[in-house]
Order: structure tokens, then sequence, then C-alpha cells
């Protein structure tokens, strides 16, 4: 009798298991694996030893949401299993290829089309509401659903889940989707059964440390957060380091050096969510350049662009227009300088004049600005 009442629930569990896959499918998504709520405590260890190492930089919530961060049962006690679904967005171009042209803003490829937040947490929603109708003892059953807002470590739940491992950059690399997956997450207070963890795939290759432009790695897994240029462009909200400009290149929102060189990309496909398969943002640094705050608000509505707001954003465009070494970008920054309210922006068009080299204009620039200037951070740009 045990052993039937064994089999009959293990059956059970391999109809949910199905079930579920059969929804992530009915919703679009690419992958979808199922593992228990519990994270081994070496993802805990890790995390811990990133924050105390200082590498979350400005990223505080890191530290502050620590003890809830280490395991999703420390987020909700009831959680027994974690469905993990992964979402490809797979750029139809090695993004790599424009950091050689010097004109325009590098975005990175996760933020070339809509945000993806809204659109994984809406169809979660959507199957998750869908799932409790389909299980016995819906009523009993409770979820919740997170893309990358909330604490929970999404990249170690997919590890274990089997959608992938995270390789030496400390991203998920998945055999099939390469570097190119959108995770979401939804925690259920039930039992199901299980797929097989990956393994790491990485072997002796080290690429993605080798090209990364700041050396933002402390060795293989170990990234210091505060070097790295997606960090730089979108978390820092002060001045950029000057130590880091010249390798920021054209980047002006995030990096994908690391994930781009991967050779497990050789596998990647295009991807087929239409939202994600925009590349639209590809504008030259004579527009960008130009931005008010509204037409910010306007060009970049609906992205994730708009989140780090226009003043920092118009700082970056102002790096990337230092290391384009363009003539033609002098007017624009000589108006950034002289008329923008934020010294953020002011402070980097200093430093982008002073790249550029035309050493006549900078000279007169300098005494007409330094005329007026009384922020201490843009004044320190001119090197007084």
């Amino acid at each position: 009798m045990k052993q039937f009442s064994y089999k009959f629930f293990r059956m059970k569990k391999n109809i949910e298991n199905k079930l579920i896959k059969e929804l992530a499918k009915e919703f679009e998504f690419d992958v979808c694996k199922v593992t228990d709520s519990k994270l081994p405590l070496s993802a805990a260890l890790r995390l811990k030893e990133f924050i105390d190492s200082g590498f979350h930089g400005e990223m505080k919530w890191m530290e502050d949401t620590f003890e809830r961060r280490k395991s999703p049962i420390n987020l909700w006690k009831e959680a027994k299993s974690a469905i993990i679904l992964g979402l490809n967005y797979g750029p139809k171009t090695n993004p790599l290829e424009k950091n050689n042209n010097k004109n325009i803003g590098n975005i990175s490829v996760y933020a070339q089309g809509k945000d993806y937040h809204e659109l994984i947490k809406g169809r979660l929603k959507l199957l998750s509401s869908k799932l409790i109708s389909k299980l016995n003892n819906k009523n009993e059953t409770k979820i919740k659903v997170f893309v990358d807002t909330a604490p929970i470590m999404e990249k170690p739940l997919a590890e274990k889940a089997g959608l992938g491992w995270q390789g030496k950059h400390t991203n998920l690399v998945s055999r099939d989707f390469g570097s190119w997956l959108f995770l979401g997450v939804v925690l259920i207070n039930k039992s199901l059964q299980h797929d097989a963890p990956e393994n790491n795939h990485c072997g002796s290759c080290n690429k993605c440390i080798v090209i990364c432009p700041t050396n933002a790695f402390e060795a293989p897994n170990k990234l210091d957060a505060t070097k790295c240029i997606s960090y730089l462009t979108i978390e820092n909200k002060n001045i950029i380091p000057k130590k880091y400009r010249v390798a920021i290149g054209n980047k002006i929102f995030g990096c994908d050096d690391c994930l781009a060189i991967c050779p497990w990309n050789k596998y990647a496909k295009r991807t087929k969510e239409i939202k994600f398969d925009e590349d639209k943002y590809n504008f030259d640094l004579l527009k960008l350049l130009k931005l008010s705050d509204q037409d910010f608000r306007t060009q970049f509505s609906g992205s994730p662009i708009k989140r780090i707001g226009r003043d920092r954003f118009l700082r970056n465009c102002c790096v990337a227009a230092g290391n384009s070494k363009n003539v033609k970008l002098i007017p624009l920054l000589i108006n950034l300088l002289i008329n923008d309210k934020s010294f953020l922006v002011r402070g980097a068009a200093v430093w982008a004049l002073q790249q550029i080299g035309d050493q006549k204009i900078f000279l007169k620039t300098k005494k007409r600005h330094l005329n007026f200037e009384k922020e201490g951070t843009v004044i320190d740009e001119w090197g007084t």
C-alpha cells in the first residue's frame, strides 16, 4: 500500500511538472525548470563576500536585504518550490561590433527594446493564475512572482533548476541560449517535482575575464561591480572616476562585452519576442547631446534607460563624446558646459573637451567657464 501511495505521489508530481512546462510554452517563455525553494550555503557565502568587500558600491539595498536575499524561504517562509522561467533576448548581431563605432551611443542589448520587467511580470501573473486554477487544492495554493526587483538570487536558482550555470563573469550561461536569458521566478507553497541542476561548462575558458575593459574581475566569479561599466553608467549616481572613462569607450548604458564574447553564444538564437528585437537605440552622439529632460523622457518612454534620468544619461554621453575625438561635438559640449543645470553633465563635458584636444578652444572655454562655475567637482575637472 505504501509503495502504491509513493508511486501515485510521484505520478501526480510528474503531471504537475508537465503542466507547468506546458503553461510556460503557452505564455511564450523559452525555457522553464523547477527546483526547491532553498539555495545552497555557498550562494549566501559568495554574496556575503561580495558585500563585505564593498564590491556592491552604491547598491546599498543588497546589504540591507542580505538576510532575505540569502534564500527564497527567507523572503517567503511558505515557499516550497521555485519555478524558474527564461525568456530569450538574443540579439540579431554581435554587440561587440558596436564598440568600434565611436560616433554612436552604445546601449546594452537588454535595454534596446521595451522594459523586460513589465513584460515578464505580466506573463508570470497570467501563468500563475492559470496554474492555480488547474491544480488540485487550488484554494490552498499560494504563489508569488518576481522579476529582478525583489531580494531574490535568480541566477543561483536558475543554475540549481538546470537553466544554465553561472559563468566566470557571474552571469548565467545556457547551452541553448548562450548569454541571453531574462529570468523570472515563481515561488509556490507546494512541493513539485524538481529538474536536475546544470553542470558548469566553462572549463579553462576565461575570455569573459580578459575582455573586460575596466578589469572589473578580481578573479573568476569575483566581480567588483564598482569597476563594471554597467554599474558605472547605470547604478552610479555620481561622477564617473577618471581612471575608467577612456575604457568606457562609446558605452552610455550598460556593457555586453563579457556576455557577447562567451563561446556558448554559438548556440544562441535571435529572440522571437518582437518587443526585445527592436535594436532601435543607435543614436548619433550629435543627437544625444541635445536631449532636454522632456526629450529624454519622450525618447525613452517604456525603456529601462528612463530610470537613470536625463542627467546621468547625458553624463555618460559626454564621456562617450570625449572618447570619440569628434571635433563636431565641441559646440554641443560647450553649450552643456555653459548652460546645463547638472554638475554631472558639466563636469563630464569638461573632460570630453580635454579629450577631443583643441587646445585653443579648451583654454578659451576654461577662462569663460571658471568665471561663474561654483561647483567644486566641476572646477576640479579643469585641473586647477
